[in-house]
Formats: C-alpha cells, sequence, structure tokens
C-alpha cells in the first residue's frame, strides 16, 4: 500500500513539473527570451545550421579516405559450357570438346580504399560549405530579430487591448450614470427627451465597441501565445504596463544612432550571395582541371562444387591492387564555357543586388528613424490633447447639468475624449513598435 501511495506521489510530482515548464506570466524581456528558445520559427533556424553543419562535414568527408567492402556469392545453376578444339586432348582434328571452367559455387570478398589527391571542385567546395554555414547563422540572426520585434508588437497589441478596455468600461460606467440622472431629470420634466436619447446613443455605440475590443483582446493573447510557441489557448499574464513600456522606449540616443549598414544582417546575407556566386563561379572554372585520385583494394576469393565455404577445408586465394587515376577534361561542346558564362552572369547579378540593397537599406534607416522620432512626438502631442479633452468634457458635462449647455454639446465632447483616448493608447504602441523596428534594421539588439 506504502509504494502504491509512492508510486501517486510520484506521479503527482511529475505532472507538476511539466505544467512549470511554460510560464504563467511575462515581463516583456521575459517574453522575448522565452520566444527565442520556444518559437518554432527560431527552433528550425537552430536546426538548419545544425543541418548545415552536417553537410558541410559531409563535404568536408569526401576529400578523406573511403574504404567500401563487397562480398559475392554465386552459384550456377546449370554452369556455362565452352568449346576447345579436341586435339588439345589428343583427339580428332576439327572436332570440339565441351568444357567448363568455373566450378558450381564461388565466393569473392573485397575490400577497397579511394583517396582523392587533387580535384578543384573539393576545395571550392570547402569554400563554399564555409561559406553556407555563414549563410545559416545570418539567417538565424535574422529569424532572431524577427522573432524579437514580433513579440514585442504581439505583447504591445495585448497591452493595447487591456487598457482600451478598461477605458471603454470606465466610459460606459460613466455614461451610465450620467443617462440615469439624466432620465430622473427629464421624468421630473426638467430636461427634454433629446438629452436622453443622445446619451443612449453613445452608450450603445460604446457598448458595440466594447464588445469588438473583447474580441480583439482574445486574439491579442492567441497572437502572443503564438509568437511565443506555446499552445494558442494558453493562459498567459502580460506584467509590464503600456505607460512604463513606452517611457522605457522613449530613446532621443538611438536616433543619433550610427547608420552604418555594415551591421544590418540584410546586408551581411546580401554580402553572403555575392561570395557564394563568386565561389561557384570559382567551381565551374574548376571543372577545366583534372583530378587525381587513388586506390587500393584486397581481397579473398574461393571456389567450390559445394557450399562449405565456412569450414576449415576451403582454400581462399588472396589478391591485392594499387592504383592511381587520372580525369582530364578535354571537350564538352562548350558546356563547360557555357556554365562558366553563367556563372559570370549570376555573380554580377549578385553585386547588383548587393548595391540595390545597401541603397535600400540607407532608405530604410532614414524613414525607420524618422518613423520613431515621429512617434515620439505624437506621443507627447496625444498626450496633451487628452489632457485638454478631459477638462473639456468634463466642463460640457458640469454645463449639460446645469442646464447651461444641450446634450448634443456634451455628445460631442465625450466623442471627442473618447477619441483622444484611442489616439493617446496608440501613440504608445507607435513608440514601441517603431522603436523595435529601428533596432532591428540596425541590428543594435543585445541578447
Amino acid at each position: 500500500m506504502k509504494h502504491k501511495s509512492l508510486v501517486i506521489i510520484m506521479l503527482c510530482f511529475t505532472s507538476w513539473l511539466f505544467a512549470q515548464e511554460v510560464p504563467s506570466s511575462f515581463t516583456l524581456q521575459e517574453a522575448i527570451d522565452f520566444a527565442l528558445e520556444n518559437n518554432r520559427l527560431a527552433k528550425n533556424a537552430v536546426r538548419d545550421i545544425e543541418a548545415v553543419e552536417k553537410q558541410k562535414w559531409e563535404t568536408t568527408a569526401t576529400g578523406l579516405p573511403q574504404i567500401n567492402g563487397a562480398v559475392d556469392y554465386q552459384n550456377w545453376l546449370k554452369q556455362q559450357v565452352s568449346l576447345l578444339p579436341a586435339e588439345i586432348a589428343g583427339g580428332e582434328p576439327g572436332t570440339f570438346v565441351p568444357v567448363t571452367f568455373s566450378p558450381k559455387q564461388s565466393v569473392n570478398a573485397m575490400a577497397t580504399l579511394n583517396q582523392l589527391l587533387f580535384d578543384g571542385s573539393y576545395i571550392v567546395g570547402l569554400q563554399s560549405a564555409k561559406v553556407y554555414l555563414e549563410i545559416s547563422k545570418n539567417a538565424k540572426t535574422k529569424t532572431d530579430l524577427e522573432v524579437r520585434q514580433a513579440v514585442i508588437n504581439a505583447y504591445g497589441n495585448v497591452l493595447l487591448a487591456e487598457e482600451n478596455l478598461q477605458i471603454v468600461n470606465k466610459n460606459i460606467e460613466v455614461l451610465e450614470i450620467n443617462l440615469d440622472e439624466t432620465t430622473k431629470i427629464y421624468e421630473n420634466g426638467l430636461a427634454e427627451e433629446e438629452s436622453v436619447e443622445q446619451l443612449q446613443i453613445t452608450l450603445t455605440s460604446l457598448e458595440n465597441y466594447q464588445n469588438n475590443v473583447e474580441r480583439i483582446k482574445d486574439l491579442s493573447y492567441k497572437m502572443f501565445n503564438i509568437t511565443l510557441g506555446i499552445d494558442l489557448y494558453e493562459n498567459t499574464v502580460l506584467t509590464d504596463s503600456l505607460e512604463s513600456l513606452t517611457l522605457q522606449n522613449i530613446s532621443l540616443e538611438l536616433l543619433e544612432a550610427n547608420e552604418s549598414i555594415e551591421n544590418n544582417i540584410d546586408y551581411q546575407i546580401a554580402k553572403n550571395q555575392e561570395v557564394s556566386k563568386e565561389l561557384l563561379l570559382k567551381l565551374e572554372k574548376s571543372t577545366f582541371l583534372p583530378s587525381l585520385s587513388a586506390f587500393v583494394n584486397a581481397g579473398y576469393s574461393g571456389y567450390g562444387e559445394k557450399f562449405e565455404f565456412t569450414t576449415n577445408n576451403q582454400e581462399w586465394y588472396g589478391s591485392s591492387l594499387l592504383g592511381v587515376s587520372m580525369s582530364i577534361p578535354i571537350f564538352s561542346s562548350g558546356m563547360r564555357s557555357a556554365a562558366t558564362q553563367r556563372a559570370k552572369i549570376d555573380l554580377e547579378i549578385a553585386k547588383e543586388e548587393l548595391t540595390q540593397t545597401e541603397q535600400q537599406l540607407k532608405f530604410d534607416i532614414a524613414n525607420a528613424k524618422s518613423n520613431y522620432r515621429f512617434a515620439i512626438e505624437e506621443f507627447e502631442n496625444k498626450r496633451q490633447n487628452l489632457n485638454l479633452a478631459e477638462r473639456i468634457e468634463q466642463k460640457n458635462q458640469t454645463k449639460f447639468f446645469e442646464g447651461i449647455a444641450s446634450s448634443f454639446d456634451l455628445r460631442q465632447a465625450q466623442t471627442q475624449l473618447y477619441t483622444a483616448q484611442q489616439e493617446y493608447l496608440q501613440s504608445m504602441f507607435d513608440v514601441i513598435a517603431k522603436k523595435a523596428e529601428l533596432e532591428t534594421i540596425l541590428n543594435t539588439v543585445n541578447y
């Protein structure tokens, strides 16, 4: 009974451990770190590097000694007959004697060692393998940058939806109180019915918007989970606030950052492509060179009328051979020349694409800086506008209940306030998103 209880406890503990694998709450940095390890694109990028490393060794191994073995067993169901002149055995001239030259059964076992001595394509292949590995590592870096930016955007969208929902709920609460008070005033004959209807219109619109924000919030959490690489319906909690992240992401120093494109991962990948095309050109040129290889083989053969190859009575005959082989390309009807010319064209294309990438990146950096600067300016502007809109709405609300302002004036002030609230929230998100975009282009992220 004790043993059974112990097993149950161990199973419960194991289940608890598995339940702890995925954190339930994340700061933004924790979310980024988690995604870089668990995002499916990030994990596949790691696998791509591992695959290229294996491919690199595969290329290297072609120039190292290769040993192959072969075993051949033959059993003549009906032996082949050859005819010899009968004169050899003292027979009559012009006649033939049927004979069989080989035993009914035979076994041959052979091992061959091959060693490449010289091949121009092999040397280029080794160089290419290194470049392809660098390309895959750069691709991993690019994936990590994109995953980081995606996490920041997903995290910000969740916070935006959460803040938006809180504001809408508060606005509905205030509006319901106003509607209730206005209805009572109307019932006492001190207000017009239009005032009640105007507030009812505003409330209905807010409630409809509230339902939409609820749906957006649910979708934002799902997208956040997908970006992290966890289950779509996992319950996650975000511990950072939209305002705190916004203030943390205001960095005027970043706007003065060096605009050198050498650190940009897209530039590095384009440079890798140029080097790759140069190596392909060298590869095509290497096909004009001879190749040289050496081989050694050794083996044993056994023969018999019966299958006795596993017994001590079986006689085995050894053989060995050493050789060198050279292959010299002589004439290919212009095939090698055409391939070389094609490789030259591909190289020129790669150079043009590198120049195009350089120019595009310079523009993208300038554009990203401009967008980030504008986002910071808009944040300050929308914050001031929100303060003004709150004051205007409060004044119109006071005037309305004092009978100085109309319900239409109050509705206009409320609508203006709601718009200012949405614009302020969006401006905070834009600061975070535009900074992430600029950091991605500049590749200034430190993991």
